[in-house]
Parts: structure tokens; C-alpha cells; sequence
């Protein structure tokens, strides 16, 4: 069973968000569906007769806040996205909270990497699968 339908960030400007959200979602093979003043759609969205998909909206909030204790983990298919979603975020104004590698502590084959989008967001990648 797949937890999450859909989720959605705030952020206090679109327009500066953009290139990052973008770039860290191409990284992992996620499409962007939709852009609009406001709001920005990636992913595929669940219908009546296909409930396997998952879906990332980024809305302008002027009230947008940040705490670190919360964070949004996205699935990565290959070690390889993880290292390309890593260093899309880093070369569109993310900040590093987390080198792609190996994570023990979570189990033998968790590979994961974590940014702050440009606004302090934590974001994070993961392949669960081994190499």
C-alpha cells in the first residue's frame, strides 16, 4: 500500500522556485504537469481506474514557514537519480543537508541524499534497493 496520494510545499515566491523544484524532479524522472502563477504540479495524478501514481504540488504561500523536523522524502528508482537529484539541488540554489550515500542506521540499502530547497524546505531522495 502506497501511504501518500499527494502532497504540497509552500513557498514564499514561485517564480524562485521554479528552477530548483524543476530540476530536482527532471533528476528523478518526474514530469512537471502543470505551471501557473502560483502554483507549480509534477508528478501524475490518481484517476478512477489508476490509483498507483503520486503527485507534488508547490504553492506560493505568503504565510510559508519552515521546520526542520518536517521534511518531504521523494522515491528514487536508481542510486544514480539520487546523486543527480543531489547535485540538480545544489546547482539551482539548494542547500546541502546530506551527501547521497549509504544509510545504516535505516536499513543495509538506503541510499538517500538531503537538500534545503532555497527557501529552507528539507527535501530528501531515496533508492531502497541495492546496488
Amino acid at each position: 500500500m502506497r501511504l501518500l496520494d499527494h502532497v504540497s510545499i509552500s513557498v514564499p515566491s514561485i517564480d524562485a522556485a521554479r528552477p530548483f523544484y524543476d530540476a530536482v524532479m527532471a533528476a528523478l524522472g518526474v514530469e512537471k504537469v502543470y505551471d501557473r502563477p502560483g502554483a507549480l504540479g509534477y508528478g501524475v495524478r490518481c484517476s478512477d481506474g489508476d490509483d498507483s501514481h503520486s503527485y507534488l504540488a508547490i504553492y506560493e504561500s505568503a504565510e510559508s514557514s519552515c521546520d526542520e523536523k518536517r521534511h518531504w522524502c521523494f522515491k528514487a528508482g536508481t542510486r544514480a537519480q539520487v546523486a543527480a537529484f543531489h547535485a540538480a539541488g545544489l546547482a539551482n540554489g539548494g542547500k546541502d543537508d546530506g551527501a547521497p550515500g549509504l544509510r545504516p542506521q535505516y536499513h543495509a540499502s538506503y541510499f538517500g541524499a538531503f537538500l534545503h530547497d532555497p527557501f529552507g524546505n528539507r527535501v530528501e531522495a531515496v533508492c531502497h534497493r541495492a546496488e
